[in-house]
């Protein structure tokens, strides 16, 4: 066996996992775990990267006291669509911006006007969303910052920077930038161009399983680990580590990555770049191997975590066990809405957007959090609806990972909302990805067919079985198509 430490970063925490791997086995450990809070100052939501970076070198710290300071490789992986600036000496210009701070509030339009959205849609087949990286770069072409950098890292390229010293831009990742062509699968030139974005700013482009440097000297002194240690580029977007982690075999699946958000869709040889599917604002993100991931964004977990913030963080138990009481679908509220983006006051804007729509308005913190339970399992229910009707791609079965599937209620109504089992496992889904595309870059794994074939056989699986017809879902989504 080889351990390979997998570097794994979401919006709410970050965390070290080490991963023992030899061709018949995988085994998982948390080394260190560390919070990611975001941090507002005069001039906007900012991301505390420093102690991001301070969380990562704590990790390898204790990634390598769990195996004896040997290393096979180190993988990193985050959130997408942010970066950091650097100047011309390779210095950080400030820290990366949030991307739920409101400077790309109407900066959307500002691009359509330049090449029209379904221009963009059919160059790129990245939905809209306003944070994109495209929207983020424009709206900051004229602050000072930008013009003296000469580097754009998105955020797991710049700690990767951090670790090696050698900058690079992994595939997966720069594919939700909004500036990657998803059929040659490199950037989109004639996109950069006529938007007057310099592509030079962009470190060259990595494939997962590409050598991305070896751990600074410094790095080694500060962690304790010995050297060398090669860094391997993994599928740097964690959605793209999640879904090469989804436990299935054959092609008739369907998967959820679950989280601060949910990632809901299909795993296709091709992107699906119609119109159609523009308005039904499905993304077309790379993933490992030739594939695409064909998916919806939707807001996810997020809304319970806000609403655990605003209430002081209670026991999450306690809530979802009174949840289980309450009626199913009294009220549900569009859990796609950018509504619901920005941070502050969540348990308020439910009970608002359920008056709105003339529901009954949940008041009680069991009815709060049933209202967004079902709400999230009737958002998965049309993406995976929609999905199979846009790629005209049917599937049988559901692949739920990631933190949701510590909440059975979730699993369970989103069995029953869809019409099909739902298989629940991999809870540390992105870090398993992370580690097993460094272990099949180092020849311990095969393709991903076979690596998914090891999942199986390594990870504990739950299978939740649908209860009842779906009409009562179908009727779920008709109050809110009323709206």
């Amino acid at each position: 066996m080889k351990s390979y430490a997998a570097v794994d970063l979401g919006a709410s925490s970050g965390r070290v996992m080490v991963g023992r791997v030899s061709p018949d086995s995988v085994e998982l450990s948390e080394a260190h775990r560390f919070p990611n809070r975001p941090v507002r100052v005069p001039e906007g939501l900012r991301w505390d990267i420093l102690a991001l970076y301070g969380g990562v070198l704590d990790g390898l710290r204790a990634a390598g006291a769990h195996c004896g300071g040997q290393l096979a490789s180190v993988g990193v992986d985050s959130w997408a669509v942010d970066y950091g600036l650097l100047d011309t000496d390779g210095a950080l210009l400030g820290n990366p911006v949030h991307y739920r701070d409101a400077r790309t509030e109407g900066v959307a339009e500002k691009v359509w006007a330049t090449v029209p959205a379904a221009e963009l849609y059919a160059a790129t087949g990245i939905q809209y969303a306003p944070f994109n990286t495209l929207y983020q770069l424009t709206a900051a072409r004229t602050s000072e910052q930008f013009a003296h950098a000469r580097r754009l890292l998105l955020i797991p390229d710049l700690l990767t920077y951090w670790l090696t010293g050698e900058q690079g831009t992994e595939l997966t990742n720069a594919s939700t930038t909004q500036l990657v062509d998803p059929r040659t699968r490199d950037w989109s030139y004639e996109v950069a161009e006529r938007l007057g974005i310099d592509l030079g700013l962009f470190a060259p482009l990595r494939q997962p399983g590409d050598p991305a440097g070896t751990l600074r000297p410094e790095v080694l002194a500060e962690t304790g680990l010995t050297g060398p240690v090669p860094v391997t580029a993994v599928g740097s977007h964690d959605t793209a580590s999640a879904v090469a982690a989804v436990p299935a075999a054959g092609e008739r699946f369907a998967y959820i990555c679950t989280g601060t958000w949910s990632l809901a869709g299909l795993e296709l040889s091709a992107p699906v770049l119609t119109e159609e599917s523009r308005a039904a604002n499905f993304t077309n993100e790379l993933g490992l191997d030739g594939t695409v991931r064909y998916l919806r964004n939707i807001m996810g977990l997020w809304l319970l975590q806000e609403c655990v913030r605003a209430w002081g963080e209670p026991d999450l138990g306690v809530l979802l066990r009174e949840a289980a009481t309450v009626p199913a679908l009294r009220s549900v509220v569009d859990a796609g809405d950018e509504a619901f983006l920005a941070p502050g006051r969540m348990p308020e804007r439910i009970s608002e957007a359920c008056r709105a729509s003339g529901q009954p308005v949940p008041e009680t913190r069991g009815e709060i959090t049933r209202c967004i339970l079902d709400s999230l399992a009737l958002a998965h229910r049309r993406a995976v609806v929609d999905a199979q009707r846009l790629a005209d791609h049917p599937v049988d079965v559901v692949y739920l990972v990631g933190g949701g599937t510590r909440n059975a209620l979730l699993c369970q109504l989103t069995a029953d909302a869809c019409g099909l089992p739902v298989v629940a496992g991999a809870t540390e889904a992105a870090a398993l990805g992370n580690v097993l595309a460094q272990a099949r870059a180092h020849g311990l794994v095969g393709d991903l067919a076979a690596l998914r074939r090891l999942l199986t056989r390594t990870q504990p699986l739950t299978r939740y079985t649908p209860r009842g017809d779906t009409g009562r879902w179908r009727d779920a989504q008709a109050r809110l198509a009323r709206r």
